[in-house]
């Protein structure tokens, strides 16, 4: 399996480093940015993060053809190293987790409470019904009635 070397066995890293060296800077701004284009086209820096920028590309391509590779050929690792930023940090924050109530636990430690009955109230608008669609409780002569309507009811004189 071919794993995409350590800078310091990687000749173009060392290749690239050295240049930036050459160079005789230390800092520079990021390529393409503001700063770098208000830059003079023989300053150094400017060429620095050339360099910075090119060989963060080939590393980015590097990583991307070895997923790729290990995609077709080695399932089970592809898959290792594409969660393996996500199960490190499931790994940090479990302890955390561990410590929270659960929803049943929350649920448990407020107590049962019984659903509150559908009731029409006199003046209101009739009450649509859970669970029975088009159904409504209307309030007809003290009663409680349920009817396919919204409509309001007339109650009996």
């Amino acid at each position: 399996m071919t794993r995409p070397r350590p800078a310091e066995l990687d000749a173009v890293a060392l290749w690239t480093s050295a240049q930036v060296t050459a160079l005789g800077v230390e800092t520079w701004p990021i390529y393409g940015g503001d700063a770098w284009r208000a830059l003079l086209a023989d300053d150094p820096r400017k060429a620095a993060a050339i360099f910075e920028a090119a060989e963060q590309w080939r590393q980015h391509r590097a990583e991307a053809d070895e997923l790729d590779r290990l995609l077709s050929d080695d399932p089970e690792e592809w898959y290792r190293r594409v969660t393996a930023d996500a199960n490190a940090e499931a790994r940090r924050i479990a302890p955390a987790l561990a410590k929270r109530p659960t929803a049943a636990e929350i649920r448990a430690r407020a107590g049962h409470r019984p659903p509150q009955p559908v009731t029409a109230t006199p003046g209101w608008p009739p009450v649509t019904i859970p669970g029975r669609p088009g159904w409504h409780r209307h309030l007809i002569d003290g009663r409680q009635v349920d009817l396919p309507t919204n409509q309001h009811q007339e109650q009996a004189a």
